[in-house]
């Protein structure tokens, strides 16, 4: 039957007479109407900010293949969406039980779209059996791993029992799953008296006092007396035996101080040692310098120790310079493909991944295809950090029972025999073989002071400890700026403030003191200009402002522009043009090209062969290496910063500016990922202070089916 309505321009039409209007028009589509009315509504909503604009025209492909039901649609654009923001799928659940907090939405909102696309299935059972039944949908059963309604035609949506995926994402799921599970399951041929005899060399025996309960955060005072294992040691000890190991701790645990010893074991033993293929990663350029120092200092400090029994010094140069992600892999310009992949494997026998927490589950499941079977995988990282801007939490959804240890029995006879070291009952459980492989670092050497215990009350969601901490620093290390004026934060940004120096003019000033150049020769025969380059960047490395989002008076774009007008006002920058001597910049896309990576900071200063033109300098451990401005094409003036582009880089002094108003963006994950960039100084900016506390209590929890697979 034939729906008699109105639409808007066009008069009632009467369904009644014989040579009416309505005998003479053809009958009006309902289904048809409702989807065009719920796709106009999106539209409306993408205008509004509410959504991606990439949602609307992702519904409307959907219908172009036949998707008709608005429900169905309806979910496409959720999951659009929350892909976005991180999640990796739509938890049918979640839509179930409270949709307006998928997006953090008001009821008016929701109810709106949700009246567009009535009816709506009213339970998950419900929701399961309308998906399943779409064709656009392909329904995978649990023990089978077949369709349930339909066969496998490569649908573009995938639904694993209460979760809809976008099929790569599943697709990478379940290949990272299958991975994850197969290496740490793998089991290793492994000498306990050898392997204790180098821990013993390796490591200083002698045990510490420290916590030995499952919470990092509880006083030491609290367990004076209980000897804590050392976990370090431990952590070499149970890389030696399988394909994976995953080494989490925070901000001065130890991590690369570990894994450069587990390198020195790997070396010793190995049969040929001198044939053992190492490669070293990390996700920006600025994370993979870091690493690739870090073990050279840590390898170079235990060539004495070992001495002629191992050849470290000369093992030690042949570990290649540590590369992003996306150069070990071979990313291709303009393509999602890589050159290494599981019919192109890279030929190497350990891999060591640093920053874990910032890769995205794409990037994993490129890792682990590449990646031979026979080869060791060591990831490290901070699993309270933050995830990756792109989909995925993989790292925390790897660590999930690292806290608890969650130790078989077995576990801790073999950490017995190979390190002596004797794991408390606290720790013991009936964990996966992935719980077997991954070890938390649970003492941090260098966030003992304020800025450690800072970061325990933020990661703890302790509002009240967190806020003590900023108000009780008598030292300066600490500073909390509440109801900051943009006037002071310009101010902190040119000088500091007392007790903390830093700010931009330091840098600045140094630039103004170029040495002079030879001509056309470029630097003088000493190499003064890269040496004075490199202490250029240096200074501006040692302040940095972060901030929780990019636009605004107080995001990056809006703090940008306020510091450079600043700046320029004081005579220590002149802007001619985009590009001037002093100008800060980040490199926003992997060139490969020019041989820089989506991350990497660089300071614009005179080129010394042609007083005409600009060269951007970028630090590399200790040296320096030069592009000219003009072949830099994707770049970001960068006095300011995302917290997110910050990770994997510390500063002296760090500032952490707020906004104004709370939004779902600004989570306890990324104040503490701010405030664990700070090596000597933290200065929080907060224009309201209630933000800061409303951001300890937001958790980022980010939609997965990872965490099940394991487990499964």
């Amino acid at each position: 039957m034939t729906t008699a309505i109105q639409l808007p321009g066009i008069p009632p039409v009467s369904p009644s007479g014989t040579g009416s209007l309505a005998a003479r028009q053809p009958a009006i589509d309902t289904a048809a109407v409702e989807q065009l009315t719920l796709l106009s509504l999106l539209d409306q909503y993408a205008q509004d900010g509410l959504l991606r604009r990439l949602g609307p025209a992702f519904a409307r492909f959907m219908a172009s293949l036949g998707m008709t039901e608005p429900a169905h649609i309806l979910t496409c654009i959720l999951l659009s969406e929350l892909e976005g923001r991180g999640h990796s799928c739509l938890l049918l659940s979640a839509l179930t039980s409270d949709p307006c907090a998928l997006l953090g939405w008001k009821a008016s909102q929701w109810q709106t779209l949700a009246l567009a696309a009535d009816p709506l299935p009213d339970s998950l059972e419900a929701w399961r059996s309308s998906l399943s039944a779409c064709a656009q949908v392909w329904a995978v059963n649990a023990d089978t791993n077949q369709g349930t309604t339909q066969d496998d035609l490569h649908q573009a949506l995938v639904l694993d029992q209460d979760r809809l995926y976008l099929r790569r994402y599943w697709r990478d799921e379940t290949s990272v799953a299958r991975a994850i599970i197969s290496r740490a399951a793998t089991v290793r041929a492994v000498d306990p008296r050898a392997t204790r005899q180098w821990l013993d060399t390796l490591f200083d025996t002698e045990p510490t006092q420290e916590l030995s309960s499952k919470s990092s955060s509880e006083s030491s005072s609290e367990q004076v007396g209980v000897t804590e294992p050392d976990w370090q040691k431990i952590a070499c000890a149970i890389a030696l035996r399988s394909n994976l190991t995953i080494i989490t701790g925070g901000p001065g645990t130890g991590k690369t101080y570990t894994v450069a010893r587990l390198l020195a074991l790997l070396f010793a033993m190995t049969d040929k040692h001198e044939n053992l293929r190492i490669a070293l990663a990390a996700p920006t350029g600025k994370a993979a310098a870091r690493l690739k120092q870090s073990i050279d200092d840590a390898l170079n400090g235990l060539a004495a120790k070992v001495g002629e029994h191992l050849p470290l010094a000369q093992l030690t140069s042949r570990i290649g310079a540590a590369r992003t992600l996306h150069s070990l892999l071979g990313a291709r310009p303009d393509t999602r493909a890589f050159a290494y992949h599981s019919g192109n494997e890279l030929d190497i026998d350990v891999l060591i991944v640093d920053e874990a927490s910032m890769v995205h589950l794409e990037m994993m499941a490129a890792i682990l295809a590449a990646l031979p079977a026979n080869a060791m995988l060591i990831l490290l990282g901070d699993k309270d950090q933050l995830a990756s801007v792109e989909a995925g939490a993989v790292l925390g959804d790897l660590c999930r029972h690292a806290q608890d240890g969650d130790y078989l029995a077995a576990t801790l006879q073999y950490v017995l025999a190979t390190s002596g070291q004797k794991i408390a009952p606290a720790f013991t459980g009936h964990g996966s073989a992935l719980s077997q492989q991954t070890v938390m670092l649970r003492k941090s050497l260098r966030f003992s002071g304020p800025i450690g215990d800072l970061a325990l009350a933020v990661n703890a969601g302790d509002t009240a400890k967190a806020i003590a901490c900023l108000r009780a620093s008598d030292d300066k290390v600490l500073s909390w700026i509440t109801h900051a004026q943009a006037q002071e934060m310009v101010e902190l940004a040119l000088d500091g403030r007392p007790g903390a120096p830093g700010g931009y003019r330091s840098y600045l000033t140094l630039l103004s003191q170029a040495p002079p150049t030879t001509g056309n020769t470029g630097t003088n025969a000493n190499g003064v200009y890269d040496l004075w380059a490199a202490q250029v960047l240096e200074r501006f490395e040692s302040f940095r402002i972060l901030c929780a989002v990019r636009e605004g008076e107080w995001g990056v774009a809006g703090l940008n522009l306020a510091i450079e007008q600043r700046l320029e006002k004081e005579g220590l920058i002149r802007r001619r043009s985009e590009w001037y001597a002093g100008r800060p910049v980040m490199i926003t896309r992997n060139d490969h090209g020019t041989g820089v990576f989506n991350g990497d900071i660089g300071i614009t200063l005179p080129d010394p062969q042609r007083s005409d033109s600009l060269r951007v300098y970028f630090l590399e451990g200790k040296t320096v290496r030069s592009v000219l401005a003009t072949r830099l094409r994707h770049v970001a003036t960068a006095y300011a910063m995302t917290v997110h582009k910050s990770q994997g880089s510390e500063f002296s002094h760090t500032v952490m500016v707020l906004p104004k108003e709370s939004s779902p963006v600004v989570s306890r994950e990324l104040v503490y990922t701010g405030i664990t960039r700070a090596r000597k100084n933290f200065t929080l900016v907060s224009p309201v202070a209630s933000v800061f506390e409303e951001a300890l209590k937001r958790r980022t929890q980010r939609a997965s089916g990872l965490g099940s697979l394991l487990n499964a």
